[in-house]
């Protein structure tokens, strides 16, 4: 992994991709989804604070049709004229919905194939840089779904191949068909070997698992969820963060016992952060963008603020002596295996 400065952002290339320089803090775009989705979101602010981190030399936009059945992908594409070619866009394949919001894994080739040219459309672009397989399709054979992105990439489509919540030998049974160049998958400053997420189990450990792999492999890491779905900033609270239509209601980990004991975790740092003078979002972006092993932070934000917050967070680094203290407060959480 190469390391180089611009700007506030450090710049990062990996192995597999040499020709491609990601910010090492990227953008997730699942806030974009709408209001419904996700609380406080509006389109007008989205495509204003996607202006504002191309603005703040973000480069790297991770996207999926899903968040918000297509209207994420729909409100990038149209923020990116003028802009396609200062960026780094990766969307995924694999989850359908129905008219009732049911999701369903689907990695057959004629539905790749079909979902491919939803996304260019909604994106407003002829290509992807990196599409990436969302979640496995254990009904569908990995020959078949990979043998359909090579035909995308051919095609030129696609320009790589990435996976999401693949496990290491899932990965492996992938890449012996075709280039995987990125793995995505859980892991912030709370969640170093998750075992689920909103309550679907994970075939993974990040930390013990896939951050050794893609670093032996040379593969891009992009850790989605890095501020804990917004329990590490300073706005979160006790309560009243959401409500029931907000998709962050269905994470056992923000609700109930579960969230009181993270919520506790979560205040400990926020001490800790103010102690150091920097936001609580800064310092979990911070945490991630230090590790040689990942790429490219897919931090969300709703607006400009929020947005230029996260870049800056790239503007400083962590001391050994911060460092020691962070593994303090989250050392009695790893022991009991929560963290």
């Amino acid at each position: 992994m190469q390391v180089a400065e611009g700007g506030v952002l450090k710049y990062k290339t990996v192995p597999q991709m040499p020709d491609i320089s990601f910010s090492a803090v990227g953008f997730g775009c699942w806030a974009m989804g709408g209001s419904d989705v996700w609380n406080g979101s509006t389109d007008a602010s989205s495509v204003r604070t996607i202006h504002a981190a191309i603005d703040a030399g973000i480069t790297f936009f991770d996207v999926a049709p899903v968040y918000g059945f297509g209207h994420a992908e729909e409100i990038l594409g149209q923020a990116l004229p003028g802009h396609r070619d200062q960026v780094i866009v990766a969307s995924k394949c694999g989850l359908l919905w129905d008219d009732k919001g049911v999701t369903r894994n689907d990695l057959t080739p004629a539905s790749i194939r079909w979902e491919i040219d939803q996304s260019l459309s909604r994106l407003n672009t002829d290509h992807l840089d990196i599409y990436q397989i969302h979640w496995p399709d254990p009904a569908t054979p990995i020959e078949d779904s990979m043998g359909a992105l090579l035909d995308l990439q051919t095609a030129g489509k696609i320009h790589h191949i990435g996976v999401s919540n693949f496990s290491v030998a899932r990965t492996l049974e992938a890449a012996a068909v075709a280039p995987v160049v990125s793995h995505q998958g859980l892991y912030n400053m709370l969640e170093h070997n998750p075992t689920s997420y909103h309550g679907i189990p994970l075939e993974y450990r990040t930390a013990d698992e896939i951050l050794p792999m893609v670093t032996q492999r040379g593969m891009a890491f992009f850790p989605y969820s890095p501020l804990f779905q917004g329990l590490l900033t300073d706005a979160f609270r006790a309560s009243s963060n959401f409500d029931a239509n907000d998709v962050r209601s269905a994470n056992p980990k923000l609700n109930g016992a579960l969230f009181d004991t993270y919520f506790g975790i979560a205040s400990q740092l926020r001490a800790f952060a103010q102690d150091i003078g920097h936001p609580l979002n800064q310092v979990a972006i911070n945490w991630q963008v230090s590790q040689s092993a990942v790429t490219s932070v897919i931090a969300g934000a709703q607006t400009p603020d929020q947005v230029t917050q996260n870049a800056q967070a790239a503007d400083w680094e962590l001391r050994a002596d911060m460092t020691t203290r962070i593994n303090e407060i989250l050392a009695p959480f790893q022991e009991s295996g929560l963290i």
